[in-house]
């Protein structure tokens, strides 16, 4: 993966513990990552991560740049591929969500770190489905919206067996369509 902003305002340890935090999220779900886990997975003491983080908010807010600025690039690759196509970018954003569910979930159920995130990384995120709107920020709004309920519903297993998911997707966006 190409450097990014985030990369390059992190020291080298505090990459390093921000990727096994990713590690330990990956494997284990939101309610594993604490900083006591975090530290056993380093083979260090709690309070030394407080040297590179000020706290367990501040690797969270690391660990949401990271889903902002991953789902962003694979939402950009997927507007290149298909310039202005809403489900191309539904797809690609869907995709991305469920092969890092537990990263999905701690970045999206929960208040956005505005604060802390890299300057300009929520409008980088947002900017694909913008322009697939047309500019609309109303309908990228509603676009968003049916797009994170359906991720969340599936990463939750709220659909029943049988259900045409692919169907649901395509009515859900063509109806976003103008």
């Amino acid at each position: 993966m190409p450097e990014t902003t985030r990369e390059r305002r992190l020291t080298p340890r505090a990459t390093e513990i921000a990727a096994q935090a990713r590690a330990l999220l990956e494997e284990s779900g939101p309610e594993a990552l604490t900083m006591r886990a975090l530290a056993d997975r380093l083979g260090i003491k709690a309070p030394s991560l407080y040297k590179h983080f000020p706290d367990k908010q501040a690797v969270e807010a690391e660990l949401v740049a990271q889903m902002l600025t991953e789902s962003a690039e694979a939402c950009e690759e997927a507007e290149r591929t298909a310039p202005g196509s809403l489900p191309a970018l539904a797809g690609a954003y869907r995709g991305w969500a469920l092969a890092h569910p537990h990263l999905y979930r701690l970045a999206t159920e929960r208040p956005l770190p505005r604060h802390a995130l890299p300057e300009g990384l929520e409008d980088r995120a947002a900017a694909p489905l913008v322009r697939a709107c047309g500019g609309d920020a109303d309908r990228a709004r509603a676009a968003w919206a049916f797009t994170h309920g359906m991720v969340v519903l599936e990463i939750h297993g709220r659909f029943p067996d049988g259900a045409d998911l692919s169907a649901a997707w395509r009515t859900g966006t063509e109806s976003l369509l103008p």
